[in-house]
């Protein structure tokens, strides 16, 4: 079967047109996107899966099995947009076959015969510039040898990882792929910079999402928001010691009450002489034991009415503490707190409730210095940002580990006379999981460039919307593969699963990115 690119690329026109008429319907609603969050979610969704679609169209043309691959892809993305338009046509102001010109193309590249084949193909090439290849293939062989390993180990004792791993990934230059140059990083800005750093991440985690791409998350947010507003002395503090790990971080934001409401944060640092007081408790404060540092966002303006503008970011440190819970006091009375949280995954270095009482930290602390004075939510934001892409690189690692586990076990399971891997459900599965990886691969390549162009803060939500939650359903298709082993713990596709499903939730949950950005963005955008 010739793949028809040009087909492709109208069916994606089709589907941008529809979601630019739902964003303006929305828009035109009252209470917009906070009165009608049903179609504003949907509406987010169907986008960021139409984007992704959007962006593969460059790969598709690269090749035969490419174009294969961003057919399917393509047909996928309409498929689930039409399921979102079916029966509320009116609510999103189109017409009901607004996608009837799509049915053709879906019905040819959704039939099961065409994904068989394209199961058989296999995953397509990834197409990294050449600079790129060595440096994914030295983290790979890293993850290979050193983090897959001991992935089950940490997993299912809950233990804490090994400090041996860790200077390891400092080795590699792991921690400092963000960090110029003059800072004692590797980052040389640009491009390469933002695409390093998605690659290694998918690598890590590909062999452990808590031992291996989110090792390399919290120093990547710090250094982030350093670059954005720290004072000079603060950055050449603070970034050498993060790149050769000589200082760990972790990154103290959400509190109980205020998950992904961080401009109503409560937590509170108030002037002291020449000191700062903190006071008050963060919560999911991942690697906060190990951490040398907290990165602390905390209000220093008592006028709630300012939300996000009475802000502001400190750089509290810390001892290390015990893996499972830490307790210190200062000289003048100051108490910190951490209580380990249990989880089902994403396990390794543990997330914490952190409590401050009274605790005491140096004006040199305060990110920006006096410039820094209730913009610690803007410098926090720029962490999040990349943070955003980090994090869909971490979907796409783990949506590849399910993937190569359940083509591993499809192929050496054999039911009713033959491999599990010969039966059309399965083959259609797998290509399924392949097209919606290499699809997600992509795009995060494509939202690294915009990037480091300074563009791509939408399409960093979209990213990690898409991804993240395309990885839910790769894992559990894995698992299902693997039928009663996936549910045991002999395999380890049971923790891909789990690790899978917290990928949604940090970083910005689902629905506030959905709701609060994408949504609020795509209705702006629509407007004008």
């Amino acid at each position: 079967m010739t793949a028809d690119l040009s087909a492709a690329t109208s069916v994606v026109e089709l589907a941008e047109s529809v979601v630019q008429t739902g964003a303006k319907t929305l828009g035109s609603l009252p209470g917009g996107a906070d009165a009608n969050q049903v179609l504003a979610y949907d509406l987010a969704h169907a986008a960021a899966a139409v984007a992704t679609a959007h962006s593969l169209l460059e790969y598709g043309a690269k090749g035969e099995l490419e174009a294969r691959i961003t057919n399917a892809f393509v047909a996928d993305a309409v498929a689930e947009l039409a399921s979102k338009l079916f029966g509320r046509e009116e609510l999103w102001g189109v017409d009901s076959g607004a996608l009837d010109g799509a049915k053709e193309f879906l019905q040819t590249y959704r039939s099961p015969e065409f994904l068989a084949e394209l199961a058989d193909a296999g995953p397509g090439p990834r197409h990294l510039d050449k600079d790129f290849e060595p440096v994914q293939d030295a983290f790979r062989d890293f993850t290979n040898e050193q983090i897959a390993p001991r992935a089950e180990h940490i997993h299912r004792e809950n233990a804490d990882l090994p400090e041996d791993l860790i200077a390891g990934l400092a080795e590699i230059g792991a921690f400092g792929l963000s960090i110029p140059e003059e800072y004692g990083g590797f980052g040389a800005g640009g491009e390469s910079e933002y695409i390093g750093m998605v690659v290694a991440t998918e690598e890590f985690s590909r062999g452990s999402l808590g031992a291996g791409g989110s090792l390399i998350t919290r120093p990547e947010i710090m250094t982030r928001a350093l670059l954005k507003g720290g004072t000079e002395e603060q950055k050449n503090e603070w970034l050498p010691k993060l790149a050769t790990t000589e200082v760990m971080n972790a990154i103290a934001v959400t509190e109980p009450d205020f998950g992904s409401d961080v401009a109503n944060l409560k937590v509170t640092a108030t002037r002291d002489g020449d000191d700062w007081v903190i006071n008050g408790v963060k919560t999911w404060c991942t690697m906060a034991a190990r951490a040398d540092v907290l990165l602390v966002l905390a209000r220093t303006d008592p006028d709630r009415s300012k939300t996000h503008r009475g802000l502001s970011l400190f750089i509290v440190p810390k001892e290390r503490g015990d893996g499972h819970g830490f307790d210190f006091e200062q000289e003048g009375g100051g108490k910190m707190s951490g209580r380990a949280i249990d989880t089902i995954g994403y396990r390794g270095m543990h997330s914490y409730e952190v409590s401050f009482e009274k605790w005491r930290v140096g004006a040199e602390s305060l990110v920006g210095g006096e410039d820094g004075l209730g913009n610690g939510f803007y410098y926090q934001m720029a962490g999040f940002e990349n943070g955003r892409l980090q994090t869909a690189a971490r979907a796409v690692g783990v949506m590849q580990a399910a993937y190569e586990a359940a083509v591993t076990y499809a192929n050496d399971r054999h039911v009713f006379g033959k491999p599990i891997a010969d039966y059309q459900l399965t083959k259609a599965k797998l290509a399924r999981m392949a097209v919606i990886i290499q699809a997600a691969r992509q795009f995060s390549y494509t939202v690294a460039t915009m990037m480091a162009n300074g563009e791509g803060t939408l399409e960093a939500a979209m990213v990690k919307a898409y991804v993240c939650k395309a990885a839910e359903w790769v894992t559990r298709e894995a698992l299902q593969i693997h039928g009663g082993f996936g549910y045991a713990e002999e395999y380890p596709v049971s923790r891909y699963f789990v690790d899978a499903r917290v990928l949604s939730i940090f970083e910005g949950a689902d629905e506030t990115l959905c709701l609060k950005v994408i949504a609020r963005r795509l209705t702006a955008d629509s407007a004008t």
